[in-house]
């Protein structure tokens, strides 16, 4: 597949496919996933990277495990809205994933998510090495959160129209 807007996500997914969230590090990759209704996103465990080609193995299988059929990945943007090395490592990455599987990439900005994230831990308190092994996936929850919410405003506005 290739990469989509957020507005086109509903009309491509068939029911019984979830979303899943990536916060990409340079380390780690940050899964969620969504509900089956496509409300609520769950962190998963993050996967540890080595070298693309195995990261592409485990992401695959964690997405296919949970039934996902669309991924939403933070892109990292500067606050002032300009685009760094990390946005292009992201934007590559979607380019060689999209080798790899027929499942749609959906950029969603992920400004301030490993910031929230951080602080709804410490809010839980979670302990400093916790949060450390946890941040990742706790900020692509924020992510695909956002994404989710989205698609609930579509939804509410799409019937509200009919």
């Amino acid at each position: 597949m290739a990469v989509m807007e957020v507005e086109d996500l509903e009309a491509f997914l068939t029911p019984g496919q979830t979303i899943a969230g990536l916060d990409l590090g340079t380390k780690t990759i940050g899964l969620a996933v969504s509900d089956l209704s496509r409300s609520l996103a769950s962190p998963r465990p993050v996967i540890k990277r080595r070298k693309f080609t195995l990261d592409a193995i485990d992401l695959l299988t964690a997405l296919k495990r949970d039934q996902v059929g669309a991924v939403v990945i933070g892109l990292p943007v500067n606050m002032d809205g300009s685009e760094g090395p990390r946005v292009q490592a992201t934007r590559a990455f979607v380019r060689n994933m999209i080798e790899k599987t027929d499942l749609p990439f959906v950029f969603w900005d992920e400004r301030l998510s490993t910031v929230a994230a951080e602080r709804a831990l410490i809010e839980m308190d979670v302990s400093r090495k916790k949060r450390a092994e946890r941040i990742d996936s706790a900020a692509a929850s924020f992510i695909l959160q956002g994404a989710l919410d989205r698609l609930q405003g579509l939804r509410a506005a799409a019937r509200t129209r009919s």
